[in-house]
């Protein structure tokens, strides 16, 4: 796709293109849109129409600087805000920005190790394991090096580990400094080598990887980045105050000498410090790119001045922030309300009662009124006294799609099809549905894998020398089989085809037992 250029406009519309994309933009949108070339960072305040500069900034880059829109890499925070940005770039370039680089910077990454991960030794059908699937792995290994779980609970565990990646520091780093450290330390450093050698030996990472490895391959292989860098003209990032090391590490990487990048962000805004965001980053992009114009977006188009000014006031204290000031042209709006509780159940009482006189002298609905609390711990004691006040309410949220039982379960079939050295998705759907392989069984392959060298994956074919008895062998066996079924199915499809196939074969228990395939695979 990158051989394609951008739409070629007649000189003569030239001038009503431009009079289109900046329609209804204030004097600070103009010029973060229109800057001519160059590092550019944009203080984007709440409200202030940052996702409208950042999609008519692609739009003029295409339709009035003549760049290709495949030249463009445009990352955002989530999926579905990249969903959202390629929507309203299609609304202003046309058809063509459904095939742009818009996307999260895991999934860029994902797109560059598919394509170019080989050369630090990684098949392009690896396997990318979520939190849980990360979180369990781990568990895997604090067991097998003898460690007590309650003392180092595998949670834990891999959020120092992340919190490692996130600040590019590999196991062999990261040991070295524990040695200097505590002894919990020096353990943490004993899971974290071999955690990262049960990842590559099941040809796997995990999220954190995505972004550690992209910045490794491109360290170590200049041909590699000097690819990007010449395929990408401008790279736009949205919410940089909420980006971590890696993350930053990845923005100048592909800048490289041209520094031809948009950053978006508001450092009143960072909230992602728990896992691994570094708000230095934005305060600091001046001096990673000495060069770069600043614009600030401090026009709310959301909010009331009342509220604007509590914000303002309460913001005012933070010590490392971009100085502004929110305004809005929508006039004052009612006044605050502040209620101090004794305590959460004092809180819920007061809420409570306060929406059924809301309900009582104004009309309101009850799908009208909204309680947002900090966290899911809190919801407690609001909803007893909802309860004991009958006031209807529900309570929004829950799992995921992605993270309910039965799709993970597929997911890992499927992960397990193209990839059969997947340790954590084979050990999840080893037993699923119930084929009498139970824990004791699963533990006594990986330990006689462990000792022979091998992955976890090529033990099952030798469960009975591993010490596997019973329905167990049965049940291996009949796994082993429905696998062969279905890689035979495989070739020349999708994993999606796959999961749709009405020939494919059901898993059933086992007797008496009650270019872009890298977007496809991720």
């Amino acid at each position: 796709d990158g051989a394609l250029t951008a739409p070629t406009i007649p000189t003569s519309a030239q001038s009503s293109v431009a009079e289109t994309l900046l329609e209804g933009l204030n004097p600070s949108q103009i010029e973060a849109v229109t800057h001519p070339g160059g590092p550019l960072l944009v203080i984007a305040g709440a409200g202030s129409g940052k996702t409208r500069v950042l999609t008519h900034r692609v739009a003029w880059l295409v339709r009035e600087r003549g760049m290709s829109p495949f030249a463009i890499l445009a990352i955002t925070f989530t999926n579905k805000a990249a969903d959202e940005m390629r929507k309203r770039v299609a609304s202003l370039v046309g058809p063509v920005a459904e095939r742009m680089w818009v996307s999260t910077f895991h999934a860029a990454c994902v797109r560059i190790l598919r394509r170019d991960g080989a050369a630090l030794g990684y098949q392009p059908s690896f396997s990318i394991y979520d939190q849980a699937d990360a979180v369990r792995l781990t568990g895997y290994v604090v067991r097998e090096l003898g460690l007590d779980l309650k003392k180092f609970p595998a949670r834990a565990v891999h959020a120092a580990i992340s919190g490692a990646k996130n600040e590019l520091l590999s196991a062999a780093t990261y040991a070295e400094r524990a040695r200097r450290s505590s002894i919990f330390e020096r353990k943490i450093a004993d899971v974290y080598e071999e955690y990262q050698r049960r990842l590559v030996a099941a040809n796997a990472m995990d999220f954190d990887d995505l972004l550690v490895l992209t910045v490794r391959l491109f360290r170590e292989h200049p041909e590699v980045l000097a690819g990007y860098q010449e395929r990408f003209s401008h790279i736009l990032v949205d919410e940089y105050q909420d980006t971590n090391r890696a993350q930053n590490e990845l923005v100048i990487q592909l800048a490289g000498a041209r520094h031809d990048v948009t950053v978006v962000g508001d450092s009143d805004q960072s909230i992602y410090g728990w896992r691994g965001a570094d708000i230095r980053n934005i305060l600091e992009f001046e001096h990673a790119f000495p060069d770069a114009t600043v614009v600030v977006l401090d026009q709310n188009y959301r909010s009331t001045q009342t509220i604007l000014d509590a914000a303002n006031a309460v913001i005012a204290n933070n010590l490392t922030r971009k100085p502004k000031d929110l305004w809005t042209s929508q006039g004052g709006g009612e006044q605050l309300v502040r209620f101090v509780a004794d305590d959460e159940h004092d809180e819920g009482a007061w809420l409570a009662s306060e929406a059924l006189r809301l309900r009582r002298e104004h009309g309101y609905r009850w799908g009208d009124i909204a309680v947002f609390y900090r966290t899911n711990a809190q919801s407690r004691a609001i909803e007893e006294e909802l309860v004991r006040q009958n006031v209807p309410y529900k309570v929004v949220g829950g799992a995921r799609f992605y993270e309910r039982r039965e799709v993970k379960d597929m997911l890992a079939y499927l992960h397990s099809i193209a990839n059969p050295d997947d340790e954590v998705s084979l050990k999840r759907i080893l037993n699923v549905p119930r084929r009498g392989i139970g824990d004791t069984s699963i533990a006594r392959l990986g330990s006689w894998a462990a000792e022979k060298g091998m992955p976890f994956a090529e033990a099952l074919p030798h469960a009975r020398e591993a010490g596997v008895t019973g329905k167990a062998v049965a049940g291996i066996s009949s796994f082993l089989s429905l696998m062969g079924d279905l890689r035979a199915m495989l070739p020349g499809r999708s994993g999606e085809d796959a999961a749709d196939d009405e020939r494919a074969p059901r898993p059933r228990a086992a007797e008496g037992d009650p270019d872009d395939r890298g977007d496809r695979n991720s």
